[in-house]
């Protein structure tokens, strides 16, 4: 029996505390292999907009790992010389740690057709790192306005918002860009002075918030119980939330934000370097830039700059206004703090 294609979903998989849920997307005929490893959001778009699409151009059997923790996907590899993945997508400070453990194979960036297109930052974070970034988002406040009205980070320390508050955790993809907006309420840069500042603020955020999650998929039945009323979030998930919420609102405080780009990495044991490379090609190409930025899809900003948004299609983005407002944290020094600052937002937030 002809099949032209075939996709398999395997068991869940508990593995050091996450799950993993993998599938299997393969072509009619065999033109090579891929697996990949990117994040658990949003996993039926991941597989109709990018993973099967990519498969079917290319021939390429593909095999895709959906974690909700990359940092810990990106460990386990790092301590497993078999692993089979090729490819992984993963946060920026992911990007930099990786590539100073040297998990990952020097880009040969000639190869990437659209590398031209990236905004020079955006190339500079892939020379630094042996990384291609694929798509930036922003951290923002969303929140139920049938409760509370909010504008600017400084209110998430009013009063009124006692015990309605849910944060990402300090390892979250966000989790750094939380102390840095703690760091400006108090006035006093992160880097100026280790982050002392900032901690002393979050002491006196502490009783306003309810939860520091690891999910942001977590937040869509707090908000439905009523159990929050605010939250800080990175902008991915605003589709994903307002699917479930729809009264919620999202906004970017007029006063800036704080950027990621989540990035694809060729890992250094990988054995499929030429499928690897056209599944970066197919990741930057314009088709399926435009394609992934739309809240039906993925919600992802475009980072090839031929790509052109509306202003509907900009909404909930690190795009246009947005991505202007937008800064970028030193993740050589976030990662070096990190074990510290850890240790110091567990003794306040997690006690």
């Amino acid at each position: 029996m002809k099949i032209k294609k075939v996709c398999l979903m395997a068991a869940s998989l508990i593995v050091a505390g996450a799950a993993i849920a993998t599938s299997a997307c393969s072509s009619k005929a065999n033109g090579g292999k891929l697996v990949v490893s990117t994040f658990g959001i949003l996993t039926k778009q991941m597989r109709s907009d990018v993973l099967n699409p990519f498969a079917k151009k290319n021939n390429v059997k593909v095999s895709a790992q959906f974690t909700a923790d990359t940092t810990t996907s990106l460990t386990q590899i790092e301590h497993n010389p078999n692993s089979s993945v090729d490819v992984i997508e993963v946060a920026q400070k992911n990007a930099y740690a990786g590539a100073k453990k040297k998990l990952y194979k020097k880009v040969d960036f000639s190869k990437i057709k659209d590398f031209k297109y990236l905004s020079s930052s955006e190339q500079k974070l892939a020379k630094d790192t042996g990384t291609v970034p694929y798509t930036v988002n922003s951290v923002g406040i969303i929140y139920n306005p049938k409760k509370v009205h909010i504008t600017e980070w400084d209110q998430l320390w009013s009063k009124k918002l006692k015990s309605k508050i849910a944060i990402p955790d300090i390892t979250n993809t966000f989790g750094p860009a939380i102390l840095y907006i703690a760091g400006r309420h108090a006035k006093v840069s992160v880097p100026s002075d280790g982050g002392k500042a900032a901690f002393k603020a979050m002491k006196e955020l502490k009783p306003n918030v309810v939860k520091t999650y690891d999910q942001s998929s977590d937040l869509s039945n707090m908000f439905k119980t009523g159990e929050i009323s605010v939250a800080v979030v990175g902008d991915y998930a605003i589709s994903m939330l307002q699917a479930t919420n729809p009264e919620l609102k999202y906004i970017v405080p007029a006063s800036g934000t704080y950027s990621n780009s989540n990035v694809v990495a060729i890992l250094k044991n990988s054995k499929n370097t030429d499928a690897a490379y056209k599944y970066i090609n197919f990741r930057l190409s314009q088709a399926i830039q435009k394609k992934c930025a739309s809240a039906k899809s993925l919600n992802n900003a475009p980072v090839n700059t031929q790509v052109k948004l509306t202003h509907a299609e900009a909404a909930n983005k690190t795009y246009g206004d947005v991505a202007k407002r937008a800064k970028n944290m030193n993740f050589f020094y976030v990662n070096s703090h990190l074990p510290s600052w850890v240790n110091q937002w567990n003794k306040i937030m997690n006690k």
